[in-house]
């Protein structure tokens, strides 16, 4: 039995409740959760504006032990310090074969309709939808053995949770998406912890300009001690204009990472010639993101990069020695830990903007 957040309608607070956890079948592993980040990806499932299945608890950037395997897996062991990634591949689909892990979609990773569920209410036994293929906001996760990766043990595992996802995606668009080289110039809008990964990720990659555009200071504040060269204000009507002066021309990569048309507008808005767009932050369903002629004329590209197109097996464990080296910056990302029991005032929080990161610690 193990204590998790439910999210049982739409628009309501999450619910503290008990639910069972089944045992491991052959590809799957059972993990002691010891700390999940917020995300704002979990917000638009809280209030309905990604559909879901549901009662069901999300929560999907996390780190924790392993504490039983299934007998088919083999690349993870009890005791072992992972870190969970929603993008679970399947290993022999087209995208996973052809090295695009990331827009794995197989079912090979979830249970099928004639297995018994993952996770049950403790009280009368009804079933719990998983989100996002962890449903981390648990005391206990049940997962397919491809969506973790083992880590180093010295890391502190409240900062690897945010590796997770807010990390994997924003550095894995500089690394994998972008490919950012040496010099080239970034502009980041939305310094959330994505943004803030991204940043970071930048200065690591050796970019040469790096904006931070955000209309909170204290985030702007915040991507500087983080690696931005300069920040502007994202609202500022000129955001564009002022980018593209101080750049000489515009940036050659224009990272979104809010999931906001304006903020996607002005990513395009802020590129050279020749210069790519990418969108990471979860915009309205029915919303559209586009080029006009003369940017297509000019060489610009658009592009989507989901969870940073991630390796994560490859990708994780690299991150965490950017950290243990002093590289990676989680510290300033993690504002504040806070118990289960706080997760609804976290989101409050979130929707304020005013924090980088909660993170929920669970006792161990």
């Amino acid at each position: 039995m193990a204590k998790a957040a439910i999210l049982q309608a739409p628009g309501q607070p999450l619910v503290i409740d008990h639910v069972t956890i089944d045992k491991p079948g052959p590809h799957e592993v059972l993990i002691r959760t010891a700390a999940c980040g917020l995300c704002h990806s979990d917000l638009h499932f809280i209030e309905g504006t990604y559909p879901h299945a549901l009662p069901a608890i999300p929560g999907h950037e996390a780190a924790g032990i392993v504490e039983a395997v299934g007998s088919e897996v083999r690349t993870v062991k009890v005791g072992d310090a992972v870190v969970t990634c929603l993008s679970a591949f399947c290993g022999h689909c087209e995208f996973c074969v052809t090295g695009r892990m990331a827009l794995c979609i197989s079912g090979d990773t979830r249970r099928g309709p004639g297995q018994p569920p993952r996770i049950t209410r403790s009280d009368d036994g009804s079933p719990v939808n998983q989100m996002l293929n962890l449903s981390a906001f648990s005391e206990m996760m049940l997962i397919h053995e491809h969506a973790c990766t083992a880590i180093d043990p010295e890391m502190p595992l409240d900062r690897a949770a945010v590796i997770g996802c807010a990390v994997t995606t924003g550095a894995g668009t500089i690394f994998n998406a972008c490919k950012v080289t040496p010099g080239e110039t970034v502009v980041v809008v939305g310094c959330g912890g994505v943004g803030l990964a991204t940043v970071n990720a930048a200065k690591i990659a050796g970019a040469g300009r790096i904006i931070a555009a955000d209309p909170i200071p204290e985030k702007r504040e915040l991507a500087m001690k983080l690696g931005a060269t300069d920040t502007i204000d994202a609202l500022a009507n000129d955001a564009a204009a002022q980018i593209v002066e101080m750049t000489k021309g515009g940036v050659d990569h224009a990272i979104e990472a809010v999931g906001r048309p304006a903020s996607a507008a002005l990513a395009v808005a802020s590129l050279r010639r020749g210069g790519t767009a990418t969108i990471l932050g979860m915009m309205p369903l029915s919303e559209k993101v586009g080029l006009s002629a003369m940017d297509l004329l000019s060489g610009k590209k658009l592009q989507g990069a989901i969870m940073g197109m991630n390796h994560f097996p490859v990708d994780m464990p690299r991150l965490v020695d950017f950290y243990l080296r002093g590289m990676l910056d989680l510290d300033s990302i993690v504002a504040e830990r806070i118990p289960l029991e706080q997760v609804n005032e976290g989101f409050e929080k979130m929707k304020k903007g005013d924090v980088a990161r909660s993170v929920i610690v669970f006792d161990q």
